[in-house]
């Protein structure tokens, strides 16, 4: 094998290892930014894995979200688990529920009126 086919090969190598290492870290990371994007501030926020019989714990406990506010949720609950199913819950009373969110995929969720 010549010295330029090496270096491709171990270069190839490389990227290799390297995409890899980082779809691994990309699919550990569960953490979410909600950011409220509505008029009314959000008094409960539940994420459960999708397909759920039961909403989960609501993750604010005594917090909460105003108008144009944001908190990072980490929805990783060790099940390793990637689709989450949603649930925002205004001060008026109304509720906002979006199903099948992948929490590895995606970096923000924005709730909107």
């Amino acid at each position: 094998m010549s010295t330029s086919s090496l270096r491709l090969t171990i270069a190839a190598a490389i990227l290799t290892i390297a995409g890899t290492c980082a779809t691994a870290d990309a699919s550990e990371n569960r953490k979410v930014k909600i950011i409220n994007e509505t008029s009314y501030t959000i008094v409960r926020f539940y994420g459960s894995n999708a397909g759920a019989n039961e909403w989960q714990e609501d993750v604010l406990g005594d917090d909460v979200v105003k108008p144009g506010g944001s908190v990072m949720v980490n929805f990783d609950d060790g099940s390793g688990y990637c689709k989450f199913d949603f649930k925002a819950v205004f001060s008026d009373g109304d509720s906002v529920e979006k199903r099948g969110i992948d929490v590895c995929e995606i970096g923000v969720y924005r709730p909107t009126e």
